[in-house]
């Protein structure tokens, strides 16, 4: 194998022991973050507030070689408030280009559901095409560009969910719950300890550079992927188009199936998890382990399903269940 390949898994290994000496009983969330970092991809979580979402993507901003910014969105928020703006300078008479926060590295779009349907294309066509073009000028975002959306599951009231063919374009949509009385204890004792300033004493950020994260990317997408497990991956998008071939209930469920994006992240993540684990090679668990993330914010109910109140996890367990194995 490669040499650059043990030194981009050190550099992970350190980079998630940092980054679970900082997060506390959020073991799936730090899991899905490096996911959607080492598959390029961007990542939406949806929680009720005070479970570290915010703290998350910060503390990978410490982690790492990368810029970061913070923008909450609310109501009343512009598109240029994202992308930049021309400034005037009065001293050449010129307008020049200021960029925006999405120009940085690391992008938190805080309550994305919060701010109305411009400012969220604005955003999602820079997730998606990974440039701004404003006016007749194009400008490319960094290499390294990975947004983290949150949604609040509690409050809907001034909210503009964001449609389905938007929330394709993120990799991976992430449901988060509260953590057990053991986790919290040790959520406790990391407060105090943060509030006497031994934390950065304690556990020093790696500041793992930009080009360790690209090998780890490359590494991690060349893990070897079954033909056999290709077609079983794609038999699961392929239950979600044509439940009826499945089971009956399926179809009655189902409104509309997932998009070749899913296929496209299931491979990607799939190979990534493996990685992650110390594997070569993808299992059936792998593709399962990511595919309710996946398939998630990727399919539409029936009024049948909303009435009856399916949920997706439900649907997604039961496709999971009826297409066999390899």
């Amino acid at each position: 194998m490669n040499d650059t390949v043990p030194v981009a898994s050190d550099a992970i290994t350190q980079l998630r022991r940092y980054i679970q000496s900082r997060i506390i009983g959020q073991d799936k969330l730090i899991d899905s973050l490096l996911i959607a970092l080492l598959a390029d991809g961007h990542l939406l979580v949806e929680g009720a507030p005070g479970l570290a979402k915010t703290r998350l993507i910060k503390v990978l901003a410490q982690g790492i070689e990368a810029s970061f910014h913070r923008i909450q969105f609310t109501p009343d928020l512009l598109p240029a408030d994202l992308t930049g703006t021309e400034v005037f300078q009065p001293h050449d008479g010129q307008f020049r280009f200021q960029q925006g926060p999405l120009f940085q590295n690391l992008v938190l779009a805080d309550e994305i559901n919060r701010a109305p349907a411009k400012v969220q294309s604005a955003l999602l066509e820079a997730m998606a095409e990974r440039q701004i073009t404003v006016g007749r000028t194009t400008y490319a975002l960094p290499e390294l560009f990975m947004v983290m959306a949150t949604q609040n599951p509690l409050e809907q009231e001034g909210t503009y969910p964001l449609p389905e063919a938007q929330l394709d374009r993120f990799l991976l949509y992430v449901r988060i719950e509260h953590p057990g009385m053991e986790e919290e204890a040790r959520i406790l004792a990391l407060a105090r300890s943060e509030a006497a300033a031994d934390t950065g004493q304690t556990h020093p950020p790696p500041v793992i550079p930009q080009q360790a994260i690209f090998a780890a990317r490359r590494s991690a997408l060349s893990v070897h992927l079954a033909p056999a497990l290709e077609t079983y991956l794609l038999q699961l998008v392929q239950a979600t188009r044509h439940p009826g071939a499945y089971h009956a209930t399926l179809e009655r469920w189902l409104r509309h199936g997932a998009s070749p994006r899913a296929s496209i992240a299931l491979d990607r993540c799939s190979r990534v998890l493996a990685w992650l684990r110390g594997r070569d090679y993808v299992t059936p668990e792998d593709i399962q382990m990511t595919a309710p993330d996946i398939l998630r914010h990727r399919i539409l109910l029936s009024y049948e399903a909303e009435a009856e109140q399916v949920s997706r996890e439900h649907i997604i367990g039961e496709i999971l269940a009826r297409v066999g194995v390899p």
